[in-house]
């Protein structure tokens, strides 16, 4: 299926309210709503944006990742212009390839914009900013429940890692854990 007419690009600061109306979407549709901690002010301090006018792809046309501001954000707005989804993702490290790559942390797509291809149009502009920039991989976990988006994943080419087993330390074991309480 080809994909609807769109227009995908890197998340300006003024995109912040957009960006976290998806992620409520998106712990809606997950049933974990009363989990999200973000608010506009949290995100705006953690996501590396372009600044409006400018080009991701050009020296200084885009804000540095660092530690405290370690993600980037893809935004896809249809063919009216309205945000359908989105793309929030970081870079890791293989030490295996020695290389680079992009974790996708969230990836949505608003349910009346589904069967357009939006998904797999932001799966495509990582991939290539993955290539481009010499990374080795995208990579990312689905839900267990979510059969739709398993079978997604697996019709562009994405493998199940199922030796793999996702471990998280968080809330009140990540302090014990660090020794501060």
């Amino acid at each position: 299926m080809p994909t609807a007419p769109c227009t995908v690009r890197h998340a300006r600061r003024e995109d912040v309210p957009t960006i976290l109306s998806l992620i409520k979407e998106l712990a809606e549709y997950e049933k974990e709503l009363s989990s999200v901690e973000a608010t506009e002010a949290s995100l705006a301090q953690t996501i590396a944006f372009v600044p409006d006018g400018s080009d991701f792809s050009t020296p200084g046309g885009a804000d540095a990742t660092t530690p405290t501001r370690p993600a980037r954000c893809l935004l896809l707005f249809n063919e009216t212009g309205a945000p359908a989804g989105m793309a929030l993702y970081f870079y890791n490290y293989s030490t295996w390839r020695a290389r680079h790559g992009i974790y996708l942390e969230d990836l949505f797509v608003r349910p009346s914009e589904r069967k357009k291809g939006y998904g797999k149009r932001l799966l495509s502009e990582l991939a290539k900013e993955t290539v481009t920039s010499g990374g080795g991989r995208l990579e990312w976990v689905v839900l267990k429940w979510n059969e739709p988006s398993i079978r997604f994943y697996g019709s562009i080419g994405a493998k199940s890692m199922d030796d793999w087993v996702g471990m998280r330390v968080d809330g009140d074991a990540l302090p014990r854990l660090a020794g501060l309480e």
